[in-house]
C-alpha cells in the first residue's frame, strides 16, 4: 500500500516574498500615523480635552517647540526607514543563510550516496551513517525526510542470499555476505534509534515517513515507546524471517502503521501495552505462519486495527487482558487454520470488534475469561466450531451488542 506523503511547503516559495522598498514604507507610514493618531485620540481623551481656544497668539517657545516636534516627526521617519531597511536585511541574510545550508547539504548528500553506492561494505557502513547524521542536520523536514528515503530505498533494493560455509569455495561471499547485512542491520537500528527520540527534540525523526515495503527483516528492531502522531510506517510485504519487532508502551494517536500482505514466518512482534487512541494499523491480507504476535495488556480507545483476510496458520497472537474500550478492530474473511489466538482476559466495553465470515478451521481462538461489557461484537457468517470460552464469556441469554452463529447456540438458547 503506498502511504500518503503529506507535501511540506518549500522554502523557495516562502523565502523572499518581500514587498518593493516603496510599497513597504507607504505601509509602515500608514500604520505609524494610524498608531500615533489613535494614542493621541486617546491621551486627549482621557485627560478630559476639550477643544482648542483659537484666539490665542503663538508665543516664541511654542514656535519652538513646534520646531522641535517637526524634527522628531522628520528623526522618527527616518527611523522607521532604517527599521524596513534594516528588516529586507535580515530577511535577505537568512535567505542567503538557508541557500548556503542547502547547498552544502546537497554537497554532503552527494557525498554520502556515493558511499552508500561503493563496492565496500565499509565504504557503504560510513555512508549510512553519513546519511543519519545529514538527515539530523537537515535544514527542513524535506531534505530529512529525502535522507530517510534513500535509507529505506537501500534496504529495498535485492540481495545476494548466503551462499552458506559447507564449500570452501563459497567463504568469501559468505564473508561478504555477512558484511553487507551488518550494513542493512546498522540501517534498520539507526531508524529504530531515531523514531524513538521524542518529537521535537534533537535528532528525532518521529513524524517522517518509513517505508520499508517488501524489506527482509531478519533482526529485531525496537519502536517501543515511540509515538505515532503523523507520517507514515509502511510494512507492507515484508518478511519477518528473525529476531523481534518491538512496539512496547508506543502509543498509536494519530500516524497509520501498515503489515498489510506481510509475511510472518519466524519473528516475534510485541505491541504489549502499547496504547491505541486514534491512528491505524494494518494487517490486511498478512500471513502469520511462525513467530508470535503480542497485544497483551494493550490498550484501544481509538483508531483502527485491520486483520481482514489476514491468514492465520501457525503463529501465536495475544490479546490477553487487553482493553478495548473504543477501538475498530477487523478480523473479517481472517482464516484460522493452526497456531493460536488468545482474548483471555480481555475486555470488551467499547468500539467494534468483527469476526464476520471468519473461518476456524483449526488451531485455537481462546476467549476464557474476557469480559463483553459495552463492545459490539459480530460473529455472523463465521464457519468452523465455535471458539473456545466464547459463550461462558458473553453470557447467556447473548446481550443485545454481540451476534453469533445460530448453530453456535444451545438449543431454545
Amino acid at each position: 500500500m503506498a502511504a500518503k506523503r503529506k507535501s511540506q511547503p518549500n522554502w523557495n516559495e516562502r523565502e523572499l516574498r518581500l514587498w518593493s522598498v516603496g510599497r513597504a514604507l507607504s505601509w509602515v507610514f500608514t500604520a505609524a500615523v494610524l498608531v500615533s493618531g489613535g494614542i493621541f485620540y486617546g491621551l486627549m481623551k482621557l485627560l478630559g480635552f476639550k477643544e482648542i481656544d483659537a484666539t490665542i497668539k503663538i508665543d516664541a517657545r511654542t514656535l519652538f517647540d513646534l520646531v522641535k516636534l517637526s524634527f522628531g516627526v522628520v528623526a522618527g521617519a527616518g527611523a522607521l526607514v532604517a527599521l524596513v531597511v534594516a528588516y529586507r536585511r535580515q530577511r535577505v541574510d537568512e535567505a542567503g543563510a538557508h541557500r548556503e545550508a542547502t547547498r552544502l547539504h546537497t554537497e554532503r548528500f552527494s557525498q554520502a550516496v556515493d558511499k552508500l553506492g561503493s563496492d565496500s561494505p565499509a565504504v557503504r557502513l560510513g555512508g549510512v551513517h553519513a546519511l543519519a547524521g545529514l538527515a539530523d542536520d537537515a535544514p527542513t523536514k524535506d531534505l530529512r525526510q529525502t535522507c530517510i528515503d534513500v535509507l529505506c530505498a537501500y534496504l529495498q533494493l535485492p540481495f545476494t542470499p548466503d551462499p552458506g560455509v559447507s564449500d570452501p569455495a563459497h567463504q568469501e561471499g559468505h564473508h561478504r555476505y555477512l558484511a553487507l547485512r551488518k550494513v542493512r542491520h546498522t540501517i534498520l537500528r539507526l531508524i529504530c534509534d531515531h523514531y524513538r527520540r521524542p518529537i521535537g527534540t534533537q535528532r528525532s525523526w518521529q513524524g517522517c515517513d518509513l517505508d520499508f515495503t517488501g524489506v527482509t527483516i531478519d533482526c529485531s528492531m525496537d519502536f517501543g515507546n515511540a509515538v505515532f502522531s503523523e507520517g507514515t510506517v509502511n510494512f507492507s510485504q515484508a518478511v519477518f524471517s528473525g529476531g523481534a519487532l518491538h512496539f512496547n508502551r508506543a502509543v498509536f494517536c494519530g500516524g497509520s502503521v501498515y503489515f498489510g500482505d506481510a509475511e510472518f514466518s519466524g519473528s516475534t512482534v510485541y505491541f504489549s501495552g502499547a496504547g491505541f487512541r486514534g491512528g491505524t494499523i494494518h494487517f490486511s491480507d498478512a500471513v502469520f505462519s511462525g513467530g508470535a504476535l503480542y497485544f497483551s495488556g494493550a490498550g484501544f480507545s481509538g483508531g483502527t486495527v485491520h486483520f481482514s483476510d489476514a491468514a492465520f496458520s501457525g503463529t501465536t497472537v495475544h490479546f490477553s487482558d487487553a482493553v478495548f474500550s473504543g477501538t475498530t478492530v477487523h478480523f473479517r474473511d481472517a482464516v484460522f487454520s493452526s497456531g493460536a489466538v488468545y482474548f483471555r482476559g480481555a475486555v470488551f466495553s467499547g468500539g467494534t470488534v468483527h469476526f464476520r465470515d471468519a473461518v476456524f478451521s483449526g488451531g485455537t481462538v481462546n476467549f476464557r475469561g474476557a469480559m463483553f461489557c459495552g463492545s459490539t461484537v459480530h460473529f455472523r457468517g463465521a464457519t468452523g466450531p465455535v471458539p473456545e470460552g466464547l459463550l461462558g464469556a458473553v453470557g447467556l441469554p447473548l446481550p443485545a451488542t454481540v451476534t453469533l452463529v445460530a448453530a453456535w447456540l444451545p438449543q431454545g438458547a
